[in-house]
C-alpha cells in the first residue's frame, strides 16, 4: 500500500499523469481498463487511485470501480477525473466514497494538492482506527526458572520469522502472552494482533466470524483474518475449529486469499499464524477430528510452555508482577507475599496454572485487610480445618490406614518431592531449607528412591520407576 493505481482509457492521459507523479517522488502503476485495474487491486492495494469516470472497452465503467474500492478496500482514497463532468456525477461520486471530483483538463498543482490532501486523510485514518483496536493486553513474560528461560529462548528465536508457530501448554498456562510476546517482538509489531478462541465460537458460525460476509442489507462485515492483515492471527485451542473450517484455513495458508461468506472476490491477507493447544494433537488426528495436512502446516516450530508446577521457582515473582498490576488497574493494596506464603503457595496444586495463581492474589487483595504482608493464613487451600484445631496437620486417609515407618517414609517423600520441585531441582537450595546437608539429603533422596530428570529446560523430582 505505498503507491498510486491511474486508470485512464487514454494512454497518453495517464503516462503523462504517470510521469508528473514520478518527478514529485511517487511510484505509480498504470491500467487502460476495468479488468486490468482489478488485477492490480487483487495483487496489491495502492495507497490512492486517480480514476476516470468513462472507460471504452471495459465492463466496468468508474462509479463501477468506485463501489468496488470502496466495498473490498475503503481505507483507499479514491480521486475521480472526468473530461464529462457535471454536477451530477462529482456527486454520484462523492456519495459513493470518492474523496474529491477533478475535471479535465485538470491543473497539474490542483491534482498533486488534492493527491496530498488524500493520502495525508488516508493515512490520519488509518493511524485513528489502529489506536482504537490497539490491544491493551499485556506481552510481558515474567520468571526466572529454568523452564521459563527455556522457553524464552525458544520464542526470542522465532520473533523476526514469519514461520508459524505451534504453543503446546496445559490451561491456563500462559500460551496466549507467549503469542503476544511474538508479535510484539517481530517486525508485525505495528500490526494487528488478532485472537480466534476456537473453543468458545458457535461451530455453524465460525465461517462467518473468520472469513467474514458480503450481500443483503449488511453490505460487507470483514471477518476475523481480514482484520488481522499485515498482522498476527492467533488461533487458541485450534483443536477445537470445526473440521470443515479446519480445510479451509489450510486452503488460506496455502493461498494467502480467500473469498467472504455469500461472496465470489478473493480478499488477499498477509498474515502470520500462531496457534496454540493443550490437547494432543497427533491424538487428535488419530480419532479423526483434526485434519493432518492442517496440523504440519501450523506446527512448523512447535514450543512447549511449561506448567505452573515444572516453574514453581516463579510463583512469588508472579506474585508479585500480579500485586503491583492489580493495584495499578483495579486500586487494590500493593502488599508483600511474606515468605511463608510464598513457600506454601509453592507447595500449593495449581491445575489452572498461571490463571488461577493470578486469581487466588486478586481475591487475597480483595478480601484481606490490605495492611502488612501477606499471610499463610490468608492463602486460600483446599484443605478444610474444623472449628479448634489450627495448627493440626491433617492426614490423607490413605496415609492414615500405614504402620508409622512407612507412613514417615511416605511423608517424607512427598515432602522432599515438593520443596525440590519448589526450587526448580537445585539440591543445594532445598538442603539449606529442610536444615539437612547436602550429603545426607543426598543419601535420604536415594533410600526414598527419589531422583532428579530434566523437563521443560529444568529439574523436576520424581520417584525412581515411575
Amino acid at each position: 500500500m505505498s503507491d498510486i493505481l491511474i486508470v485512464d482509457d487514454e494512454r497518453d492521459i495517464r503516462e503523462l499523469i504517470s510521469d508528473i507523479l514520478e518527478d514529485e517522488g511517487f511510484a505509480t502503476r498504470l491500467a487502460g481498463n476495468s479488468d486490468e485495474c482489478l488485477a492490480h487491486l487483487n495483487t496489491e492495494a495502492p495507497a490512492l487511485m486517480i480514476l476516470d469516470i468513462w472507460l471504452k472497452d471495459s465492463q466496468m465503467d468508474g462509479i463501477d470501480i468506485l463501489k468496488h474500492v470502496k466495498r473490498d478496500n475503503p481505507d483507499v482514497p479514491v480521486v475521480i477525473i472526468s473530461g464529462h463532468g457535471n454536477i451530477e456525477i462529482a456527486v454520484a461520486a462523492i456519495k459513493q466514497g470518492a474523496y474529491d471530483f477533478i475535471e479535465k483538463p485538470f491543473n497539474i498543482d490542483q491534482l498533486l494538492v488534492v493527491i496530498r490532501r488524500a493520502m495525508e486523510t488516508s493515512r490520519l485514518r488509518r493511524e485513528n482506527t489502529q489506536l482504537r483496536k490497539k490491544d491493551v493486553t499485556s506481552a510481558e513474560m515474567v520468571g526466572n526458572s529454568a523452564a521459563f528461560r527455556t522457553m524464552i529462548g525458544q520464542l526470542d528465536k522465532v520473533t523476526k520469522s514469519n514461520g508459524r508457530v505451534m504453543l503446546n501448554g496445559p490451561s491456563g498456562s500462559g500460551k496466549e502472552i507467549a503469542a503476544r510476546y511474538i508479535h510484539a517482538q517481530s517486525n508485525r509489531a505495528d500490526g494487528p494482533f488478532v485472537c480466534v478462541s476456537c473453543a468458545t465460537i458457535e461451530a455453524d458460525r465460525m465461517e462467518e466470524v473468520l472469513f467474514g460476509r458480503e450481500g443483503g442489507d449488511r453490505g460487507v462485515e470483514p471477518g476475523l483474518l481480514e482484520q488481522a492483515h499485515g498482522g498476527v492471527i492467533y488461533f487458541d485451542e485450534v483443536a477445537d475449529m470445526p473440521m470443515g473450517t479446519q480445510s479451509k484455513i489450510l486452503r488460506v495458508l496455502v493461498d494467502q486469499q480467500f473469498a467472504r461468506v455469500g461472496g465470489s472476490d478473493k480478499v488477499r491477507v498477509d498474515l502470520r499464524v500462531v496457534s496454540s493447544t493443550s490437547r494432543d494433537l497427533e491424538l487428535e488426528i488419530s480419532k479423526g477430528t483434526f485434519r493432518q495436512e492442517l496440523y504440519h502446516r501450523l506446527n512448523v516450530v512447535p514450543i512447549d510452555v511449561p506448567s505452573l508446577a515444572d516453574r514453581r521457582e516463579d510463583i512469588p515473582v508472579l506474585a508479585d508482577y500480579f500485586i503491583e498490576g492489580l493495584h495499578k488497574s483495579q486500586g487494590l493494596p500493593q502488599r508483600k507475599l511474606s515468605d511463608e506464603a510464598a513457600a506454601l503457595m509453592q507447595t500449593m496444586v495449581w491445575p489452572g496454572n498461571v490463571r488461577q495463581l493470578r486469581n487466588v492474589i486478586e481475591r487475597i487483595l480483595i478480601l484481606g485487610d490490605g495492611t502488612g504482608d501477606i499471610s499463610v493464613k490468608e492463602v486460600p487451600t483446599e484443605e478444610e480445618k474444623s472449628e479448634g484445631e489450627e495448627g493440626r496437620v491433617v492426614l490423607s486417609g490413605a496415609l492414615a490406614t500405614l504402620p508409622l515407618r512407612e507412613a514417615r517414609e511416605a511423608f517424607e517423600r512427598e515432602y522432599l518431592l515438593t520443596q525440590i520441585n519448589r526450587f526448580g531441582g537445585n539440591i543445594s537450595k532445598t538442603a539449606q531449607f529442610v536444615g539437612m546437608e547436602r550429603s545426607a539429603l543426598h543419601r535420604k533422596l536415594k533410600s526414598l528412591g527419589v531422583v532428579t530428570t530434566s523437563k521443560s529446560g529444568g529439574r523436576v523430582a520424581t520417584v525412581e520407576g515411575e
